[in-house]
């Protein structure tokens, strides 16, 4: 059973930072993409960011030149660096694990809030 747990959630005033941590336990397989995903009230679920296990990212527009996705496969985990944060990030942020055979798995999400 694959468990992904995240932290690093909470309030931040419009232009700070933030820094999203998930790990991964149990039993997966390599290679695999580790990422996060955010849904905001009434939304629907949306890609932020995205990792590969050789490091190759990618990320959706609203999180280019802001987010940083980063991953540590000796201690499989995966961060999400976000600055200059605005209001529209807030949203529950999930962490995924996606392996080779399409199997997927989620985290239970962290809440982001952007406020002044």
């Amino acid at each position: 059973q694959v468990r992904l747990l995240e932290s690093g959630g909470g309030l931040v005033q419009p232009g700070g930072s933030l820094r999203l941590s998930c790990a991964a336990s149990g039993s997966f397989s390599s290679p695999n993409i580790m990422g996060w995903y955010r849904q905001a009230p009434e939304k629907k679920r949306e890609l932020v960011a995205a990792i590969s296990t050789v490091g190759s990212a990618s990320y959706a527009e609203s999180a280019k030149g802001r987010f940083t996705i980063s991953r540590d496969n000796a201690k499989n985990t995966v961060s999400l660096q976000m600055s200059s944060l605005k209001p529209e990030d807030t949203a529950v942020y999930y962490c995924n694990l996606l392996n080779a055979y399409g199997d997927n798995w989620w985290g239970q999400g962290t809440q982001v809030t952007v406020s002044s």
